[in-house]
């Protein structure tokens, strides 16, 4: 079957359906291909997963494409969304060492496919060959008629208008008269695009593998999250009335720790101590009681309805609300007694509780997720996502994925978002590299990463690189997070409200998804049990109450960066952050922009919480196409100061006392006709 003609999608781009082989002689064997497609990008794994986008964003795919000899060759990229028909095509461009290139958009959510073809291009060889010969005054008659046998092909391939040009053409090549003015018929433009329309493709080859890319929407890619236990508030409707402050520091996403019915047997007391006094709730993460297990909510916090209701409230406030999934019981859970070959026993037959020598956690029962029932586990485990998907819920941040199946997770999140394809799920996994990345290849839209524990200069240029500049970023979007209920860093115990705002700037220009844990964050607490990194007086195993109101809270400064954030669309992507020069190991600097360079911004932070810092920054002026001859205006969008700036290399000072950081937005100086000078 030769090309459908159907209507463009797209510049440059057509619609075309899987072709037949052209026929060849009775009894003869075509010859092999002659192009080699190889090198192409981006690909993960041999086309084993997907890379990620959003939807609107731009694939820009590319290919290593070349054969043997001096031949003209053709490249197409086709693309389509899975299990289509028909696929979208759209010419490659040649680039330098016999690279090619082209790209596509994603349109909607869900999965996408893409493939590079190639073929050698038998009338654009002969026409370069005939422009040459002709040119250096050579007799061309032969290659006349070369070319007229080519076009009266290409004529036979053709089903619309061209066919009849393109006889018509092929017979004034190969008819008499000059020769000179029949060469110049056979250079015109527009007999090489009707041909190129109808190309022979009967030898092309096709990449190896079919390509894809997971489609996400924006939220996936952008956004900053709040991190508090429900329970602090005391129901969901007063979770309702925090939801102004929550607003109004500009988070976009409201995570919440389990919601569920918390276990009573071998309950952790406070600091998680092995007994627990009549007073203690439990951690939230020793899911199930008698009064229900991973579908339902503690009691305490209120019904399914007042859920809904919060899930609509946060809606109303550009709030979405996500939750976390933690896939293990308590020994208290319903699946223990109705399905208790889902857990390990020990030989004495109890059931093996949860360790992390030499830490215990007895009211913790992991599932066994290779058991002979494993898919009727399975199957369940799906079921509640499902339920809180139709609950209103399509965030979920999953607890420890990383000591659960890769199988199971690559299982489920396909089987999830095949229904529901506006579902993402992030992946806490602070674990060895390899498997935090193999996470995101098969499906987690987003990732916790080292950021927490990065704090010097160079801890942070070299793991940002890595997230930022190398294939991970075609498949692995990070999430960083200044602090958890399970990490508080020396950095944020010792350094005071300025290191609370340091690593606050990080995050949130760093990264375009970040997030804090509240309102610890914005109050700055930083006490620790002695010696480690969890919280003194853990929220994870007591109530605690929060003056939202007391003097030194961030939440005027988190605002103040969260709008700086939505206002500048440099910081909506990862893969744009340009470290810079300073002279100073503690202080870091790091430019941002928008491809178009509409958008420019360079942060500077201080690394030190205690002292002054001062150093000279050199910016990549070339880059940000600034003329090194001119002037240009550094807007601070933290202090709303404004400074002239010229060169590449520019003093800056920070107290972390005041304000540890500067934001600047930079703008280029124009003039007007009547010399009148203005910023971009």
């Amino acid at each position: 079957m030769r090309d459908a003609a159907l209507p463009d999608r797209g510049i440059g781009s057509r619609t075309v359906r899987e072709r037949a082989p052209e026929r060849t002689a009775a009894g003869a064997t075509p010859p092999p291909p002659r192009v080699v497609i190889e090198g192409v990008t981006p690909e993960i794994d041999g086309g084993r997963f997907p890379v990620k986008r959003v939807v609107g964003a731009t694939v820009a795919v590319r290919a290593d494409v070349f054969a043997e000899g001096h031949d003209r060759l053709t490249a197409v990229l086709r693309f389509r969304r899975a299990g289509e028909d028909e696929w979208c095509e759209v010419p490659m461009e040649p680039a330098e060492n016999d690279r090619w290139e082209a790209t596509f958009t994603v349109e909607q959510l869900g999965t996408y496919e893409y493939v590079v073809h190639a073929w050698v291009d038998a009338f654009a060889s002969w026409r370069s060959a005939l422009a040459k010969k002709r040119d250096a005054g050579l007799d061309v008659t032969s290659e006349l008629l070369e070319g007229a046998a080519l076009i009266r092909r290409a004529a036979e391939r053709a089903t619309d208008s061209d066919r009849q040009w393109l006889s018509e053409e092929a017979r004034a090549l190969a008819g008499g008269g000059s020769a000179a003015v029949r060469a110049s018929r056979a250079l015109e433009p527009e007999l090489a695009a009707r041909v190129a329309r109808h190309p022979d493709r009967s030898r092309e080859t096709r990449y190896d593998h079919v390509l894809r890319v997971e489609v996400d929407r924006e939220r996936a890619a952008f956004g900053a999250w709040y991190e508090m236990f429900p329970r602090a508030s005391g129901t969901f409707a007063d979770v309702e009335g925090r939801l102004p402050y929550i607003a109004g520091m500009g988070f976009d996403v409201l995570y919440l720790p389990p919601i569920h019915p918390i276990g009573r047997t071998h309950r952790k007391g406070r600091n998680n101590s092995a007994v627990a006094t009549a007073g203690d709730p439990g951690s939230p993460w020793a899911i199930g009681a008698a009064e229900g297990g991973h579908d339902a909510v503690h009691p305490e916090l209120g019904t399914l309805a007042d859920f809904a209701h919060l899930v609509a409230a946060a809606r109303a406030h550009g709030i979405e609300i996500a939750l976390d999934l933690a896939f293990q019981c308590s020994p208290d859970h319903p699946w223990v007694t109705a399905h208790p070959q889902w857990f390990r026993h020990r030989p004495d037959g109890t059931v093996q509780y949860a360790e992390n020598p030499p830490k215990k956690y007895e009211d913790i029962y992991p599932l066994d997720f290779e058991n002979e029932d494993w898919r009727a586990l399975w199957e369940e485990l799906r079921r509640v996502v499902l339920v809180w998907v139709e609950r209103g819920v399509r965030i979920f941040r999953v607890d420890n994925p990383h000591t659960k199946p890769f199988a199971f997770w690559e299982w489920l999140i396909h089987e999830v978002r095949a229904r529901h394809p506006d579902v993402f799920f992030l992946a806490e996994a602070f674990t060895r590299p390899k498997v935090m990345r193999y996470l995101a290849k098969l499906g987690f839209s987003q990732s916790y990463t080292y950021f927490t524990w990065r704090n010097t200069k160079s801890e942070l240029t070299e793991h940002l690189t890595e997230l930022t500049a190398t294939p991970l970023r075609e498949y692995m979007r990070p999430n960083l997070f200044t602090n958890t209920p399970d990490i508080l860093h020396e950095y944020l115990q010792v350094g005071g409200r300025p290191a609370f705002q340091i690593r606050l700037v990080l995050a949130a220009t760093l990264g375009a998804n970040y997030g804090i844990y509240g309102p610890l964050f914005e109050l700055c607490e930083g006490r620790a049990l002695p010696g480690t990194e969890e919280y003194q007086d853990s929220e994870k195993y007591e109530v605690r109450r929060w003056d939202l109101e007391q003097p030194g809270s961030l939440s005027a400064f988190i605002a103040r960066v969260n709008e700086i954030r939505r206002t500048n669309p440099a910081f909506r992507a990862n893969d744009r952050v340009r470290f810079c020069p300073v002279d100073n190991d503690r202080i870091i600097a790091y430019v941002k922009a928008t491809p178009d360079g509409a958008n420019q911004i360079l942060v500077v932070v201080t690394l030190d919480p205690h002292h002054p810092q001062s150093g000279w920054v050199e910016l990549p002026l070339d880059e940000l196409a600034l003329d090194a001859r001119e002037s240009f205006q550094v807007h601070d969008l933290l202090s709303d100061a404004r400074y002239l700036w010229h060169g590449a290399r520019s003093f800056v000072a920070l107290d972390p006392g005041v304000v540890p950081a500067h934001v600047f937005r930079l703008r280029r100086r124009l003039r007007t006709e009547r010399d009148f000078d203005y910023f971009l």
